[in-house]
C-alpha cells in the first residue's frame, strides 16, 4: 500500500520510509476509535488522503524554515504527510473539533514528527504569522479566504509568493469568480490513478485574496 508514495517521492530517506509506512496503520487504528476518514475510505488511506495531501508538494516544494498552517485538518490532511516529506518544516494543524486535534497529536507523537504542532482552534482566533496556508477542500473558497486573511508573512522565501495552496475536485468555476488570478494544477498531471481526475491544487497569492 504505502509503496505507491515511494514510487512518486522516489528520495525519501530511510526515516521518511519508515514513517509514511507506518502512518497507514495509525490512521487505521485511531478511526476505529474516532472517527476522522469515511470508514468506507479508510482501505485507501495511502492514494485517496496520503498521496493526495502530497499533491501540494508537487506543485511547491516548501523552503527549510518556512511556517505552514493547515486549516480545518480535521485528522492531520494534508499537514502530517507532508510534515513527514518536509522536517525541516514547521506545521501548524488546527481543527475547531478536540478529539480530531488528539487524533493528530497522537499521530505525530508515535512518528517522531517534532515539526508539528497541533491545536483546537478556528482559523479567526490565529494571530500568528505563515508562509502558506494549506487545506483539503474545508470549505467554499470565498469563506476560507475570509477566515485566514492577514495571516501571512510579508518576505517571501519559496518558489512561489505566500499564499493558499488549497486541493479541492470538481468545477471550480464558480467558487473562483472573485479571484480570477487563481492558478489552478491538475492532480493528474502527476499522480495516474483515476482518484485524481477530477481533484486539484488552487494557489492563491496572498495579495489578491
Amino acid at each position: 500500500m504505502h509503496q505507491i508514495i515511494f514510487n512518486y517521492f522516489p528520495a525519501l530517506t530511510t526515516k521518511q520510509q519508515e514513517q509514511f509506512a507506518q502512518i497507514g496503520d495509525l490512521y487505521k487504528e485511531w478511526n476505529a476509535r474516532i472517527n476522522v476518514v469515511s470508514r468506507k475510505d479508510i482501505d485507501e488511506i495511502y492514494t485517496n488522503h496520503i498521496l493526495h495531501s502530497l499533491a501540494i508538494a508537487k506543485v511547491m516544494e516548501f523552503a527549510p524554515g518556512s511556517k505552514i498552517l493547515d486549516v480545518g485538518t480535521g485528522g492531520g490532511l494534508p499537514g502530517l504527510p507532508l510534515a513527514i516529506l518536509y522536517p525541516e518544516v514547521d506545521f501548524h494543524l488546527v481543527d475547531s473539533i478536540g478529539k480530531k486535534i488528539k487524533v493528530v497529536n497522537e499521530i505525530a507523537s508515535a512518528l517522531g514528527l517534532n515539526n508539528v504542532k497541533g491545536e483546537q482552534k478556528r482559523a479567526e482566533e490565529i494571530t500568528s504569522k505563515y508562509d502558506f496556508v494549506v487545506s483539503r477542500a474545508v470549505t467554499a473558497m470565498p469563506r476560507f479566504v475570509e477566515w485566514i486573511k492577514g495571516k501571512f508573512e510579508k518576505e517571501n522565501k519559496n518558489p512561489f509568493p505566500n499564499g493558499v495552496l488549497y486541493l479541492k475536485g470538481g468545477d471550480l468555476t464558480e467558487e473562483l469568480t472573485n479571484f480570477p488570478k487563481a492558478k489552478l494544477f491538475d492532480i493528474s498531471d502527476y499522480f495516474e490513478e483515476d482518484f485524481f481526475e477530477t481533484k486539484k491544487v488552487v494557489y492563491l497569492d496572498q495579495k489578491d485574496l
